[in-house]
């Protein structure tokens, strides 16, 4: 399918949505790449959207008709295109795989009507930003010091006497 202008400029619009939010970039073709899809948006219009066919009313799935302006969505959705053009390249089970261990389990969490991303977006209005990341407090430096959380502490054996780890 040739693009469009207003296509360009929605393309455009949700890469700076994923970079103000933060999410990795998306892996481009390069010369020596083989790739089936050479773009996020590429791999989500022509391939996602167009096998994936549900009835999204809210109730029992969620989608965003601007998906690209979740952080997770973006994500889940790399990972998707990601595997999809690792996996494709296996003739006899790859897709298969792709569906069972990728797709189907990340779908299912994205279109979860009470605990996805899109648990706001299904209604009339479309896209909401009532959501936000998940709370939390800054952790306690020294609570990653310990070897259970990080491959830069002490090796317990080595140390002459680890800390011990923050729920002891």
């Amino acid at each position: 399918m040739p693009q469009q202008q207003g296509d360009e400029d929605e393309a455009a619009d949700r890469s700076e949505a994923a970079s103000i939010l933060g999410a990795p970039k998306p892996m481009e073709a390069d010369d020596d790449t083989d790739l089936v899809f050479t773009s996020l948006d590429a791999f989500y219009d022509e391939y996602l959207s167009q096998v994936v066919w549900r009835r999204v009313d809210g109730e029992h799935l969620a989608w965003c008709p601007e998906w690209w302006r979740h952080p997770e969505a973006i994500v889940r959705i790399t990972t998707l295109w990601r595997a999809f053009e690792y996996l494709r390249q296996d003739v006899s089970l790859g897709l298969s795989n792709w569906w069972l261990h990728h797709a189907d389990p990340h779908l299912a969490a994205l279109m979860d009507p009470r605990t996805g991303p899109f648990v706001l977006c299904s209604g009339p209005g479309g896209h909401s930003d009532a959501l936000g990341p998940l709370p939390g407090e800054p952790s306690p430096p020294e609570l990653w010091d310990h070897p259970v959380f990080s491959l830069h502490a002490t090796d317990p054996d080595a140390a002459p006497e680890a800390a011990p780890a923050p729920w002891e």
